[in-house]
């Protein structure tokens, strides 16, 4: 029984030892500590747009009826600023305006300067090939505005591309390039103020410009003395559209949003304040 006894004390002697202490911590694993977990980031632009709070508009401000900083009151006001507020409403973010050129608009998109352009965007190749394009608002194309007085004269491209004709546009966007593939003899005048472009036209500064025929018809009203030419029956083709970033599930939204304001009738109203 004595010797048991002192075998057993014997025992836990040593395995309090310092080396066996040292030899037990040996073999137990560390315990390792949990990494931090970062926030997830968002699936996709759209969910990053309700999870800032924002989407950014670019919009150039110099194309009414769709865009136009009103001077006065250092806002933008246009069919699309419109357009953009309904945007905003139905995701539920705020709507911040980023002021661009049709020169730079390429240029500023690249640079997700914003999450969609709104100004009058009329479709094109080369864009659809840097993001995508919501369902289109407008169907129209090219043609000309002049003098009433001289209407009769600008029915053709061919009666447009003579020696001295004067062919003013506004640079870098799709009335330009337009201007620049059709015509080899008239005089092509770039002209870079937007807003007061037509102004040429009436001072006799100018013959004519050819651009989308939403905007004859909307700058006859303004310039009693400018006639819309053949607005019904344009040179070319053309939509107008929202152009967004390169992200399906925004695309999906926005395009379901523009069918709704098609369909109930908020389009329509827009359209009216500024066109009727």
């Amino acid at each position: 029984m004595k010797k048991n006894v002192f075998a057993a004390f014997a025992t836990v002697a040593l395995l309090t030892t310092p080396v066996a202490v040292s030899l037990a911590q040996a073999q137990t694993p560390p315990v390792l500590a949990t990494p931090a977990v970062a926030p997830a980031a968002p699936a996709t632009r759209l969910d990053a747009i309700m999870a800032k709070g924002t989407v950014r508009v670019g919009t150039t401000g110099d194309y009414k009826p769709f865009s136009y900083m009103n001077p006065e009151t250092k806002q933008f006001e246009g069919l699309d600023i419109d357009m953009a507020q309904s945007l905003g409403q139905a995701l539920g973010v705020k709507v911040e305006f980023v002021p661009t050129t049709w020169a730079n608009l390429m240029k500023d998109f690249q640079a997700d300067q914003f999450d969609f352009a709104m100004s009058g965007v009329s479709v094109t190749l080369d864009r659809a090939k840097k993001g995508y394009f919501t369902i289109p608002i407008m169907r129209e194309g090219k043609t000309p505005i002049a003098l009433c007085s001289n209407k009769d004269k600008f029915q053709t491209l061919a009666d447009i591309d003579k020696a001295g004709v004067r062919v003013i546009v506004n640079p870098g966007g799709t009335n330009e390039k337009f201007a620049r593939a059709n015509l080899k003899v008239a005089n092509i005048e770039v002209f870079k103020d937007n807003v007061n472009i037509f102004k040429e036209i009436v001072a006799g500064r100018a013959d004519l410009m050819m651009t989308d025929s939403s905007e004859t018809i909307y700058q006859q009203k303004l310039n009693p003395q400018l006639c819309s030419v053949h607005p019904e029956k344009p040179f070319d083709f053309a939509e107008k559209a929202y152009w967004m970033q390169r992200d399906i599930a925004l695309k999906e939204f926005a395009d379901q949003w523009l069918h709704l304001q098609m369909e109930n009738g908020g389009y329509a109203t827009i359209y009216a304040k500024w066109f009727n």
